[in-house]
């Protein structure tokens, strides 16, 4: 594996909290006046398009064979389609804590699913780690909010499906960043996730009153589709040049730390010994999963 440049760490910061602020950004305008799988569409499609338009800026690489064209498939479907479409309706169909609790699988299927595709080896560091960043997220939530409603059933369902996906994917891409630039990765990934996509939402997505959207509603969704999506997707698979599946998955529990503390910062929440234990616990595994010694 190449050596790490200095920039992929801060990138996995920035994504770890684009996606903190969008739990209440995309909140904003879901589900009224923007359905969750309509806006999902508006998100692939100008994903999509931005992506198709910035490759031949960068790169001018064509896809090798056909066995990278169907894993390339695998990746829209798993990684721009399925964990959209499930996390923005399960989000809408359950409580934001058993919603956020639920997405620190992530990280725990991505490590499982690396070592049975991938062969990547589950040191006593990395389990160490992992276990560190569980703690630290489901206290930071707060398991004591969790909710067992059987109202939150499906929701709570559809959320681990999402989890799941994107552990998918990010095994998947990987082997594909080892052949290819991120924005080949990324456009083609998107334009299969289109594919998938379009039939589930165009009948929501032609109801969308763009025309009475406010001024702070554009801003929430410019948020969504520039910050969470092409610069999310494009750090994400760029780091995945340099480090394992799972240290990308890991970050995904640094999402409720940022929350929080954009909460606190915004004087929504009060800052706490427990908020600040938490934290600790998650930068603590971070550096257990991230460093190369014993890997």
């Amino acid at each position: 594996m190449k050596a790490n440049p200095w920039w992929v760490h801060p990138a996995l910061l920035i994504t770890g909290l684009l996606y903190g602020a969008n739990y209440s950004v995309a909140k904003s305008v879901m589900p009224e006046p923007v359905s969750p799988f309509a806006f999902i569409l508006v998100r692939v499609f100008v994903a999509t398009v931005l992506f198709w338009l910035i490759q031949p800026l960068f790169t001018n690489e064509k896809v090798e064979s056909r066995k990278d064209f169907i894993r390339l498939i695998a990746c829209g479907l798993f990684g721009a389609a399925i964990n959209m479409l499930m996390f923005f309706k399960g989000l809408s169909m359950t409580s934001p804590v058993n919603g956020a609790l639920i997405m620190t699988l992530t990280p725990v299927a991505v490590v499982t699913m690396s070592y049975f595709l991938l062969k990547e080896r589950i040191t006593r560091r990395k389990a160490l780690g992992l276990a560190f960043g569980l703690c630290g997220a489901v206290f930071l939530v707060g398991l004591h909010e969790f909710s067992f409603s059987n109202s939150f059933l499906l929701g709570d369902l559809l959320v681990i499906g999402n989890a799941v996906s994107y552990a998918i994917y990010l095994v998947l891409v990987k082997r594909l960043m080892a052949q290819y630039h991120p924005l080949t990765v990324v456009k083609w990934t998107f334009l299969f996730g289109l594919l998938f996509v379009t039939p589930f939402s165009i009948h929501e997505a032609v109801n969308i009153p763009f025309g009475d959207l406010s001024c702070a509603q554009w801003i929430s969704i410019s948020y969504v589709l520039i910050g969470t999506t092409v610069i999310a997707y494009i750090a994400n698979v760029s780091a995945l040049k340099y480090v394992n599946s799972s240290v990308v998955g890991y970050y995904i529990f640094l999402q409720p730390l940022f929350a929080t503390l954009i909460e606190v910062v915004s004087g929504r929440e009060l800052p706490t010994i427990g908020k600040l234990i938490s934290a600790g616990l998650i930068f603590l595994g971070v550096y257990l999963v991230s460093v190369k010694r014993g890997n």
